[in-house]
């Protein structure tokens, strides 16, 4: 891809999100909401237009705290240029921290290094090892793309934003709304917690079932997380025969 759809716009003193969400009950829908949707609207048609001819891409998700100086952001740069060595295109949220390290990466290895920004009170920007940006006034059109556009994830060690997109995606491979999508936890002296309080709380509750946790791979060995990737679009090619 040579197009470039990096766009930037002028913070705001509040969010869309902030806007749609907090104005209810007041017949808001008369008055906003019709045009609103037409808002959200034309961010789908954008990023559909944008990333349709992406090819194969793997959606690489960390904490915008990664200091540039922290073992993660190595990690998310060799992370970014083994995902383009093997033929992928690599997405992120396109900020600052592990999302800059992978798309580093990825721009540094000649790839294309996508990043869907989000507009967010205390403006973040778009990091420049960006190649192919776009950025979202909701955070549900960019969810979107980030699954739409990937054959999996790589999560690297990350908060509140990163867990969202961990389990938004393990919810769509649970309920099958999407298939040979592989989830890779990066770190396991980060992850395992989590992977402990699943299985013995949440497992052991019945809140999940056991097999639940099958969907999702830790490991600390990059070339693992690659290797789940490769797999995961070789399993999705048309084999002999296909028309």
């Amino acid at each position: 891809m040579s197009r470039d759809f990096t766009r930037t716009d002028t913070p705001l003193s509040s969010t869309a999100d902030q806007r749609l969400l907090n104005d209810r009950g007041h017949g808001g829908w008369t008055h906003t909401d019709i045009w609103r949707v037409m808002k959200i609207q034309a961010e789908f048609v954008e990023g559909f237009d944008a990333l349709s001819e992406l090819g194969h891409a793997v959606s690489v998700f960390g904490s915008a705290r990664t200091p540039v100086d922290h073992p993660n952001y190595e990690l998310g740069v060799q992370l970014g240029r083994r995902l383009v060595e093997e033929g992928f295109a690599v997405i992120t949220g396109g900020g600052p921290g592990a999302m800059e390290a992978a798309n580093r990466g990825a721009a540094d290895a000649g790839g294309v290094s996508v990043g869907l920004g989000i507009e967010l009170p205390h403006e973040q920007g778009m990091n420049r090892w960006v190649t192919h940006g776009i950025n979202f006034r909701y955070f549900f059109a960019r969810k979107m793309m980030f699954v739409k556009y990937a054959q999996g994830f790589v999560v690297l060690p990350g908060g509140f934003g990163t867990f969202d997109e961990l389990f938004e995606a393990l919810t769509l491979v649970q309920t099958q709304k999407v298939t040979s999508f592989p989830i890779v936890l990066v770190g396991t002296g980060y992850w395992q917690g989590l992977l402990d309080w699943l299985r013995e709380s949440a497992a052991g509750e019945g809140m999940i079932s056991p097999r639940d946790l099958d969907l999702l791979r830790i490991t600390d060995d990059l070339e693992d997380a690659v290797r789940l990737m490769v797999e995961a679009r070789d399993a999705r090619r048309p084999g002999p025969g296909w028309s």
